[in-house]
């Protein structure tokens, strides 16, 4: 029975109506703003309390360009938001790498080569670094939640909306 056809006296129950409505649902990441800013400003804030002892130089004291710039270069092979925080260890030992080794003819990877080898790295970092996804997963959750609480203004100018949306 349609209910166009035969319409019935009662009134339609939540289930009914939803069960013949279409809702549309949008990833706020990705599709009306440019999230890369806030997601890895998370993640350096979360990696700052992961490994105190790494990031407590005072050329970490804030998000450092170089650190930003290389963020949005590799942002595009994360699938979970925590895998930001592993990127950010991976391009500061890269950094540092890079660094230490500069007399030597040795070089760190590449940005090409960590997009095109992530599947790889991940869980070689992961195992390297003694961290386990869950713990990460909390740990950037954490953080964001942390910064939205504490600084809400903050985590919204790190999201920048694309051209258009919000007119």
């Amino acid at each position: 029975r349609h209910p166009a056809l035969c319409p019935s006296s009662r009134p339609e129950t939540i289930e009914e109506k939803m069960s013949s409505s279409i809702v549309y649902a949008l990833d706020f990441d990705g599709v009306i703003c440019d999230s890369c800013g806030e997601s890895s400003t998370s993640a350096f804030l979360a990696a700052k309390k992961k490994w105190p002892d790494i990031f407590s130089d005072s050329k970490y004291e804030s998000f450092p360009e170089w650190m930003k710039t290389a963020m949005r270069k590799v942002r595009p092979v994360v699938e979970t938001g925590y895998e930001n925080v592993l990127l950010i260890r991976l391009l500061h030992e890269e950094k540092r790498a890079s660094d230490r080794n500069a007399d030597f003819g040795s070089r760190p990877l590449t940005v090409g080569e960590i997009m095109a080898n992530w599947k790889e790295i991940l869980p070689t970092v992961m195992e390297k670094w003694g961290v386990e996804k869950e713990e990460l997963v909390e740990l950037f959750g954490s953080t964001r939640d942390e910064w939205i609480k504490n600084d809400f203004e903050g985590w919204i100018r790190a999201n920048t909306m694309y051209p258009g949306v919000i007119e």
